[in-house]
């Protein structure tokens, strides 16, 4: 569909779009300041056709199309369409490769039905003349019945070489069984044409005997198998990707639907009934997000070759102590094998990091140690010397208290002496007045010859730290 526009300008400067339909093209030698604006959008026609007639009984505009956020002249069928192998506008699918081979199975196996119900089954001969000639001894001939009830029962047969006249008996074996071989070779030819154009199935599919697993040969190499394998994926890999194409285009148009509900549909209510206010306020942000931003992607389970791959660099990551048991446990437990391994990188950096902090932390805390060892050190040397000056001046005290206490004596001695000194003055003075009262006349007589003597030591009262008694000493 067409939209179609005429913008004219008008004589205040401003332009004025007026809508006109698909056949408005101004001409070149146009009169008047306009011109056509037009844009090509997308929609879907809806009817019902009548199966096996060129007749539709409604045809009109589809009435809820889906549109991209992205770009609205653009329009999402109703329904996701996939043809990967188109050509010439036709579809060339396996059933149609196959068809031709398997119409031929068909056949072949209607033709070993048939042989199986015209092929006659083994049977016996018996010779009722070489039966006549045989006397079980008991008075009794060998009857036909007998001979074929032991026969059918043991496998046994009784015969004679001669006969009762001596001569050779031609039916010394009475009984001899019967080859059927008219079907055994029909049936041999039909299976080899069955397993022909099974085989052929197989060609034109991709699908070998490495793919379903049907005839493993067991001397083949693994690698082999696998690439015989990985073949068969080639060969119908369009029917995967179609497949994983209109899950994603179904993803993709169920969201574009959720976001009109919540925002055009008159159900809106209804829907937040069906599944909650709180959901409905989570499904909000989608109306206005664009299809890149809803990050639908479609990953493959992993085979058993991924796995093998994954758990093999868990174990590398493990015998180096990369990570730990418990984050080996979260990579296995991550079935998609791109987190897994994303997981792991994760893991490892993050340990990385662990054991880079851990060392740090170790140097920090030898640092710390080393400083405080210096600290208790200093303190320690600090307490020493504290103790040394403390231990000097005890030294020093207690030698000034020595040699005060040294003087103190020094003075009590000096103080001694010089009171013993005064009293013999004293004494000799009085002893002098007496002698001077008794006998003056006999001291002048003898004054010339008396000497008078001072008793008081010189040089001894003063207090110089020694008490010198040579003063005292007899003369």
């Amino acid at each position: 569909m067409n939209e179609v526009y005429k913008v004219k300008e008008t004589g205040s400067g401003a332009e004025k779009a007026i809508e006109k339909d698909d056949s408005f093209n101004p001409p070149e030698n146009k009169e008047g300041n306009f011109t056509r604006l037009h844009r090509a959008i997308e929609v879907l026609y809806e009817g019902a056709l009548i199966l096996g007639t060129d007749k539709l009984l409604k045809w009109q505009m589809s009435k809820n199309m889906m549109r991209p956020k992205s770009d609205f002249t653009k329009v999402k069928m109703n329904y996701s369409l996939v043809a990967p192998r188109l050509y010439n506008g036709k579809v060339e699918s396996l059933v149609s490769r196959i068809t031709g081979f398997a119409d031929m199975i068909q056949l072949t196996h209607l033709k070993i039905q048939q042989v199986l119900a015209r092929i006659v089954p083994d049977g016996v001969y018996l010779d009722a003349d070489g039966l006549a000639e045989i006397d079980l001894g008991n008075g009794t001939n060998y009857n036909p019945q007998e001979a074929l009830n032991m026969f059918f029962q043991t496998g046994s047969v009784i015969g004679r070489s001669y006969t009762v006249d001596g001569d050779p008996n031609p039916g010394k074996v009475p009984i001899q069984e019967i080859t059927s071989g008219s079907g055994g070779s029909k049936m041999q030819a039909l299976i080899g044409n069955y397993n022909y154009y099974l085989q052929m199935i197989r060609d034109v599919t991709g699908l070998n005997e490495a793919r379903d697993g049907s005839t493993p040969d067991r001397n083949s190499l693994v690698g082999v198998q696998k690439l015989a394998a990985a073949n068969s994926n080639t060969a119908t890999r369009h029917i995967l990707q179609a497949g994983l194409f209109l899950t994603a285009e179904t993803a993709e148009k169920l969201s574009l639907r959720i976001s009109d509900i919540l925002e055009y549909s008159p159900t809106r209510e209804a829907f937040i009934q069906s599944i909650g206010v709180h959901n409905v306020g989570t499904l909000e942000e989608l109306s206005e997000l664009h299809l890149y931003d809803f990050g639908i992607f479609i990953e493959l389970a992993p085979d058993e070759e991924e796995k093998q791959m994954l758990e093999n660099n868990i174990q590398q990551a493990l015998a180096q102590k990369i990570i730990a048991l418990s984050d080996a446990i979260d990579i296995r437990g991550t079935k998609n094998i791109k987190l897994a391994n994303q997981l792991l990188k994760i893991k490892e950096k993050k340990k990385k990091q662990l054991e880079q902090q851990a060392q740090q932390q170790n140097i920090q805390a030898q640092a710390q140690a080393n400083a405080k060892s210096q600290q208790v050190a200093a303190q320690a040397e600090v307490q020493k010397q504290q103790s040394l000056i403390d231990m000097q001046i005890r030294l020093e005290q207690a030698k000034a208290e020595f040699k005060a206490k040294q003087l103190e004596q020094e003075v009590a001695a000096k103080e001694r002496l010089m009171d013993k000194e005064f009293q013999i003055n004293q004494q000799l003075q009085g002893m002098k007045l007496k002698a001077d009262a008794e006998g003056t006349m006999f001291k002048e007589g003898r004054k010339d010859a008396r000497e008078d003597k001072k008793f008081e030591s010189s040089g001894n009262d003063i207090v110089s730290g020694r008490v010198n008694m040579e003063g005292f000493e007899p003369r």
